[in-house]
């Protein structure tokens, strides 16, 4: 069924993809962006829903990291010690801001779990991590249109 959904890929699907891609799972979700928009699925929409899912997978880390405990952190989702201290070093040499990164691969997912471990406050979390997605999924988009074009 899923096997069916990705050949055949929709909103639903690109939210998913997403949203589970901005988890701590090894995933992407810019693949299916693309695809869909040479695909001829509208822009707008296929950007904002790329940006939504990602936008609650990063939500949910954060959640973790606010009321996961240590236990589920390190046991269930395996983020090293060194992983954490990296992403608490982010923060102290360059605060709160470095979550205008969470996009980018092996950083961004460690950054907006220590957003909830260290309790950054959610409404400035949610401007700065959907402004990165956003701007990630719109030059995505962008790049794919000009050069499928």
């Amino acid at each position: 069924m899923l096997h069916d959904r990705l050949h055949q890929p929709g909103y639903v699907t690109l939210f998913t993809v997403s949203f589970l891609a901005s988890t701590l799972l090894p995933l992407g979700s810019e693949w299916l962006l693309v695809m869909m928009l040479v695909s001829g699925y509208e822009p707008l929409t296929t950007v904002a829903v790329a940006t939504a899912g990602n936008y609650l997978g990063a939500v949910t880390s954060y959640l973790i990291g606010m009321f996961g405990g240590e236990w589920l952190i390190v046991t269930v989702l395996r983020v090293s010690p060194e992983q954490q201290e990296r992403a608490r070093n982010h923060y102290r040499r360059y605060g709160i801001f470095t979550l205008l990164f969470s996009w980018l691969p092996l950083v961004g997912d460690p950054l907006c779990l220590a957003g909830g471990v260290l309790r950054i406050n959610f409404w400035l979390f949610t401007l700065l991590v959907a402004s990165g997605k956003l701007v990630r999924y719109a030059v995505t988009a962008w790049i794919a249109l000009r050069v499928s074009g």
